[in-house]
């Protein structure tokens, strides 16, 4: 099983969901290197969200499609603005970040502490999804997909952290791992699970080659 994470998405537009031109290309490369490679899966599962839908796409794997909600990612506009309230305006929040010389910098800062905050489970009623849900409903997505042989999952950073953080370390260390490995994933970043009698295993998390000969399409968010 490969979790894939989408293309690149278009921060600040009126429309997050739709990928940037620069995602759009990463998904062409990486489709390219998967054909390169020899990788041919039987089914591709998607998230619901414009971004899934367009990275699988791109990728023209060619195979039967499954649209599985599970792999959606949290709504993390709505645990920012839980946070940060003034960033319900999309004018306002883009301004204040702009006052910043990397506004990219200054949204992560208050991204990673909207989440931290969402995360510690001490104000779940604030939120329309809290962390545990979205944990157990990533297992249930995660459970749903192994059912398949040879399958590509396109989905977001959120969801594919939690995979491998529940297949890393138990439930007391889950928190932390999501955290961790949430912060690094790359867009069309590769996570390859591998299925065995004692279940899912994985093999690497966050394999990017594909994107290394340009380093114009590393992008983080």
């Amino acid at each position: 099983m490969l979790l894939i994470r989408h293309g690149q998405a278009s921060f600040g537009a009126d429309d997050y969901d739709a990928l940037s031109p620069t995602g759009h290309e990463q998904a062409r490369t990486l489709g390219r290197s998967l054909k390169e490679r020899g990788i041919r899966p039987a089914i591709v599962v998607r998230g619901t969200m414009r971004r899934h839908e367009e990275t699988a796409a791109g990728l023209e794997i060619g195979a039967e499609t499954i649209v599985d909600g599970g792999w959606d990612e949290f709504d993390f506009q709505h645990v920012v603005e839980v946070h940060r309230p003034s960033f319900r305006d999309r004018a306002a929040m883009m301004a204040e970040l702009n006052t910043h010389d990397r506004p990219d910098r200054a949204f992560q800062e208050i991204f990673e502490a909207a989440t931290g905050r969402w995360c510690s489970g001490e104000s779940d009623r604030d939120y329309v999804e809290s962390f545990s849900a979205f944990r157990d409903r990533v297992t249930g997505a995660l459970d749903r997909a192994s059912g398949h042989k040879d399958v590509v999952v396109v989905t977001s950073g959120g969801p594919i952290a939690m995979a491998a953080a529940l297949l890393t370390c138990g439930a007391p260390g889950i928190t932390e791992a999501w955290t961790a490995l949430n912060r690094v994933v790359v867009n069309t970043g590769v996570t390859k699970l591998i299925g065995g009698r004692r279940g899912l295993s994985m093999s690497t998390y966050n394999e990017h080659t594909h994107l290394e000969a340009d380093p114009r399409l590393l992008t983080y968010r």
